[in-house]
């Protein structure tokens, strides 16, 4: 009877030891709480609880979290209302605080995000608020995660999403983008116009003075040629007086031979 009492004394506590067996997956941490009290905080890995003395009191991820809000209300420095949406990027460092330091977290930075994004674009007007996204989003994520810092959270980054101005001053920038489009476009055709008008003038001229290089190599070429004729000319005349005054014939012999060359013909 008592080796049947220790054996099943033996398999309820393993079954006990199996059934309070932890696995902490990566990148979580388990609070545990010991009859009520704050008791340990579990990394990843492997833990036992001790049966009906601790338990779970909060199971908390250690991942980077995005936490995207709805497009906010806001009042300008100019009194102009428009709506910001903004994104927060967000990561818990300190599961303790995390479970301890405020009730709903999550809620507690919406509420924070709000209000700091009204603070600081109250001190900004319509066109600085539309120009500084990236000071808007310094200024909220310093301001958030100084806050958060009791709450065990760390903001790493603040987005500013969509920032929306009421509708008839959408309409007025759409139509102050669409001359500013039109009066660079004028700008180019114009340019364009320019650019074409001084190559045309550019090839005229190009081809005006090829034609006239052109012109003068050929009087040049047509006097070189008529020098050239006249040099030949020259030469044969000298030549032909050499000939006479080496043979030495008179006017009379000349005279004579010219009259036969006549008869023969």
């Amino acid at each position: 009877m008592s080796s049947y009492f220790f054996i099943a004394l033996c398999v309820i506590i393993f079954l006990l030891v199996v059934a309070n067996i932890r696995i902490v997956p990566q990148s979580r941490a388990f609070i545990i709480e010991r009859l009520g009290t704050y008791c340990a905080t579990w990394q990843a890995g492997l833990h036992v609880k001790i049966p009906f003395i601790d338990r779970i009191a909060n199971s908390v991820t250690l991942k980077e979290q995005v936490l995207d809000f709805p497009p906010q209300p806001v009042i300008t420095k100019d009194n102009v209302t428009m709506k910001i949406d903004s994104v927060v990027y967000m990561q818990i460092t300190e599961p303790k605080l995390y479970t301890y330091g405020v009730e709903a977290p999550m809620m507690a930075i919406e509420n924070l995000s709000a209000t700091t994004l009204r603070n600081i674009i109250g001190e900004l007007d319509l066109d600085t608020t539309l120009t500084s996204r990236d000071i808007i989003n310094t200024k909220m994520r310093a301001i958030i995660d100084e806050a958060t810092d009791p709450w065990g959270i760390k903001v790493n980054r603040v987005e500013v999403k969509n920032i929306m101005p009421p509708e008839a001053i959408r309409e007025a920038m759409e139509k102050q983008m669409r001359a500013e489009r039109e009066r660079r476009e004028k700008i180019l055709i114009a340019e364009g116009q320019k650019q074409s008008e001084i190559r045309v003038a550019e090839g005229k001229k190009q081809s005006m003075i090829l034609q006239a290089e052109a012109e003068k190599a050929a009087k040049i070429r047509k006097a070189e040629g008529e020098a050239a004729a006249i040099r030949e000319v020259q030469a044969a005349t000298a030549e032909g007086l050499k000939v006479i005054k080496e043979a030495k014939i008179d006017d009379a012999v000349i005279k004579l031979r010219s009259l036969e060359t006549l008869e023969k013909v």
